[in-house]
């Protein structure tokens, strides 16, 4: 939108030296001074009080000229929530009157500042700048900006970069270096413009550049900057699915005392990040605690040698002795078990291949009409999973694919897509419901979804009558019902299928073992997709094993926030402030009380405490029509407070409910808590979970656990993680035997499948699996220069074993990118370390793939150390050897390079180029 920032009083430099209200936004030109400034900030205090508005209404309020009312009106509600609190000796609150500036305070405060009066349109002076795509095949990527910055250096003008963020500036100008383009790598854009410099490089989130002629400037944004072409592959970079390999490793949940995985020492406890100087400048460790009190600090550029310990209670992991026999004996036991599950898997693999299903066809332009039909955009694991999906289907062997993706992420789209498919190739699809609402809620969107195709859809749960029933399952039996949604009334002898290809299945772990049974004998002869979003360890060992297929979706539709979660003892203070809180935005509430006979009492107590509220009832033992009505009219915001069970579990979807309070929230398991919990959160809006307890000292060990777990894992797409979490609280057990404590245990999960994905690829290929080798290529680096996060620069030591962590499972160039870009992105401008650090693990990433193994540059010279064998032509080293003067070999898996180098730079430059010559 092209907003003009007009009318501007005594607008200078200096007009803002403790700014009271500023909301500035795109481009201010003031031809009288001759500068130009680009802001793109929002202030509004005055000491440590904030005005009676809050930022983002303050925004919108600003451009609609509304401020009074949204003052008067937040000092009403701010006044009465603190009537209320007020009681609660415990928990005395402040009057408004200490907290916030009342609408007079406000006005006099913020009239001795500069007004600006927000316009659309593009005012005088302003040109649109034509594209300045870079075109593909030119031998320099910037010929086009450099002639642009040449043309306006002729007539006195310059060119004015502006990056996305922080993070694409940095890159840019790493771009720029590298062909030799002279630019002003600063913000101060007043300083840019008295300067002489021609080209400047900034962060200005803006759409498209532009021409200010009176001040001869060039703006060009970074999307005129790159071809179109590269810049979708930039931004498909940056929007890869999620590694399933590295959530798994991940840790970044990481806390001190938990047990870790060394791939060459075994598991040792995590004992914190420490910094150690030896010689070359502080470098960073993990302190990990071994048995005998024995330590071992590993540097961070190898945390791909270590993930966190699962597959049984992390209490009771078995603690290694560095150097000691144990952790081989621990191995080699491991891998004798690992050889005879991978030949039992590639028996089940030959089985599954052997067995005929169908290979579905579908006309590619009906598909796209049917996949324009879904109101947004996918997301990269959605994504995905649809192709994954659809390429399972085209295949001709039966599908068993389980997707794993967080409530409200999108798993529905991915069984509309797959019954489409089903449904075009003439097939019928059963889709398979844990619940009556949530069979329900499937109808509907499958009916909105085909309603421009001839399909048709019918429902069997107990909220049809009999005759619907049986004019159901006539049509089943006769071929004419083409989709069906039901709950387990689908697996009776009454349901027979004249043509079923494809069966989808909503929470799988929710069916009993008899209905197990029977889905177990369908994946014989159709196509089975399961949907879940916390699979039970069980099922996700057998995915990550690679017995069953497996899609993650873990990247967050735009705009969804996560649900902020809360675990506090019950209170009917809290209660009512939490509750007035979502009703005062317009919004809706569930009270999760899972007692149908108290539940009465409950409704009485809630009427007495929240006379605002309009309370109803949903339970299981309602009759159907009651309960369909209930669920209907809450939906349509007939009543702002919902009290219910756990049937509103699964399904439930309502965009304008965003509180959620459960009662004894210690009762449930780790899987349901994070199914309740996405009952709210559907929409843009943020959502609200109130996990109440009784006293700490009631809950149980596996209970605290469990809520610990829900309440720190409380991100968006976290479900994966919840689910990894269960597998360590209850364990994974065997997954192709009945033994429940398993030989994982003694490696940990991750390590098991690596070795079991060893194990298959070898087998696969016709050799004998020596799972006792390395399984991860150690490149040890040392750059004799500082190389790590500054605590000054990443504070949190979480999030640099986080990064850290992301850092050392990049595993090409492009998520090597865009981990430095959202780094810079967070943190700002890399420091020294901090670069030294990224561009060890560039070295990394080289070196593994010519099997370098140690690199030592220091400032007397460079020694390159080989594995035997290294994956690259002898002849080309044979030949840089001939070439280079600097070069030698210093024995027979050793390079040296006689150079002597002063800074970090001049070492990269030298490795780079050999590097390239052995490529």
């Amino acid at each position: 939108l092209p907003i003009n920032v007009m009318d501007i009083d005594d607008f200078s430099s200096n007009s803002f030296p403790d700014p009271l209200c500023v909301f500035t936004i795109g481009l201010g030109h003031d031809p009288a001074n001759g500068y130009i400034d680009l802001f793109c900030q929002f202030s509004l205090s005055q000491g440590n009080r904030m005005a009676g508005i809050s930022r983002i209404e303050a925004v919108q309020l600003a451009l609609v000229g509304a401020i009074e009312p949204a003052l008067a009106r937040f000092w009403n509600e701010t006044s009465e929530r603190h009537r209320f609190l007020s009681r609660d000796a415990d928990r005395p609150a402040l009057p408004p009157a200490r907290l916030y500036l009342d609408a007079e305070q406000f006005y006099v405060a913020a009239k001795a500042h500069a007004r600006l009066v927000l316009t659309e349109g593009m005012p005088e002076g302003y040109v649109a700048l034509p594209p300045l795509a870079v075109e593909r095949k030119a031998v320099d990527p910037l010929a086009r900006l450099r002639a642009l910055v040449d043309r306006l250096r002729l007539e006195g003008g310059r060119v004015l970069v502006a990056a996305d963020s922080a993070g694409r500036r940095e890159t840019i100008a790493e771009l720029l270096r590298e062909y030799a383009f002279e630019f002003a790598d600063s913000a101060d854009f007043g300083s840019f413009l008295a300067s002489d410099a021609p080209l400047a490089l900034g962060v200005a989130p803006l759409h498209a550049g532009f021409v200010l002629e009176q001040a001869r400037l060039a703006v060009v944004t970074e999307t005129e900057l790159y071809a179109a072409s590269p810049r979708r592959q930039r931004q498909r970079r940056r929007e890869q699915a999620s590694n399933v390999e590295a959530m798994v490793r991940d840790l970044a949940e990481l806390r001190v005392g938990d047990p870790v995985v060394h791939v060459e020492h075994g598991i040792g406890r995590y004992l914190g990040l420490e910094t150690l100087d030896l010689g070359h400048g502080p470098a960073e460790f993990l302190h990990l605690e071994y048995a005998h009190d024995t330590k071992l600090y590993v540097p961070v550029a190898q945390l791909h040698l270590i993930s966190r310990y699962s597959g049984a209670d992390p209490e009771a992991a078995p603690l290694h002795s560095l150097g000691g026999a144990d952790w081989e004996k621990a191995k080699r036991k491991a891998a004798k078990h690992v050889r005879d599950t991978a030949a039992e898997l590639l028996n089940l693999y030959a089985l599954r291949a052997a067995r005929k299903g169908h290979a579905f066809e579908f006309k590619q332009h009906d598909y796209e009409a049917f996949a324009e039909g879904f109101g947004f955009e996918e997301t990269p694991d959605q994504a995905a999973a649809i192709e994954a999906v659809l390429r399972d289907m085209r295949s001709g062997a039966p599908m068993d694919r389980l997707v794993c993706g967080d409530v409200g992420f999108g798993k529905t789209e991915v069984a509309l897509r797959a019954a489409f498919a089903a449904v075009m190739d003439g097939k019928q699809v059963a889709v398979l419901c844990p619940t009556t609402l949530l069979a329900e809620q499937h109808a509907e969107t499958f009916r909105d979804r085909f309603a421009d195709w001839p399909v048709h859809i019918v429902e069997l749960s107990r909220f049809r009558s009999p005759k619907e029933v049986s004019a159901a399952l006539a049509g089943i039996a006769a071929g004419t019902v083409d989709v069906v949604v039901g709950t387990h009334k689908l697996l009776g002898s009454e349901v027979r299928f004249e043509r079923l290809g494809l069966v989808i299945i909503d929470e799988e772990h929710r069916f009993g073992v008899r209905q197990k049974e029977k889905l177990k004998s369908l994946r014989s002869e159709v196509d089975v997709l399961t949907l879940t979003a916390t699979p039970i360890p069980r099922t996700l060992a057998m995915s990550l094993e690679g017995i069953r297929d497996f899609s993650v979706i873990a990247t967050a539709p735009q705009r969804r926030l996560a649900i902020k979660t809360f675990v506090r003892p019950e209170s009917a203070s809290l209660v009512r402030e939490a509750v007035l809180r979502e009703l005062k935005r317009g919004g809706q509430v569930y009270f999760l009380h899972n007692e149908v006979e108290t539940i009465e009492n409950r409704r009485a107590r809630l009427a007495e405490l929240l006379p605002e509220a309009r309370i109803a009832i949903a339970h299981g033992q309602m009759p159907e029509r009651e309960l369909e009505q209930v669920m209907r009219d809450f939906y349509q915001q007939r009543f702002n407070l919902l009290l219910c069970t756990t049937i509103i579990e699964t399904g439930i979807d309502v965009p304008t409910a965003n509180t959620i309070i459960m009662h004894r929230a210690d009762k449930f398991g780790l899987a349901q808590l994070h199914q309740l919990r996405g009952r709210v959160g559907r929409s843009h809006h943020q959502a609200y979970a109130y996990l109440m307890v009784p006293d700490e000292g009631a809950l149980t060990k596996n209970a605290a656990k469990r809520l610990e777990a829900i309440q720190n894992l409380e991100e968006l797409g976290s479900g994966f993680y919840l689910a990894m979490h269960d597998l360590e609280i209850r364990g994974a057990g065997e997954v192709l035997g009945e033994n429940q404590s398993g030989d994982m245990q003694e490696v940990g999960f991750d390590l098991y499948t690596q070795m079991l994905n060893a194990a298959v690829r070898a087998l696969r290929s016709g050799r004998e699996p020596d799972l006792m080798a390395p399984l991860a290529a150690v490149t040890e680096i040392n750059l004799h220069t500082p190389a790590l996060l500054p605590p000054d620069y990443v504070n949190d030591v979480h999030q640099r074993l986080s990064f850290y962590k992301k850092l050392a499972s990049c595993n090409d160039e492009d998520s090597l990118l865009t981990a430095q870009e959202e780094l810079v992105d967070r943190y700002g401008k890399l420091p020294e370390a901090a670069r030294a650090l990224i561009e060890t693990h560039r070295l990394r990433l080289a070196g593994e793939r010519l099997g370098v193994k140690k690199i030592d540059a220091s400032d007397a010279g460079i020694v390159l150390v080989f594995v035997p064998r290294p994956p690259f032509d002898p002849m080309k080293l044979i030949a840089l050897l001939q070439k280079e003067r600097t070069l030698r070999m210093a024995g027979p898996d050793r390079l040296r390079i006689d150079v002597q180098t002063s800074n970090l730079d001049a070492r990269l430059a030298h490795l780079r180029g050999v590097f390239k010559a052995l490529t």
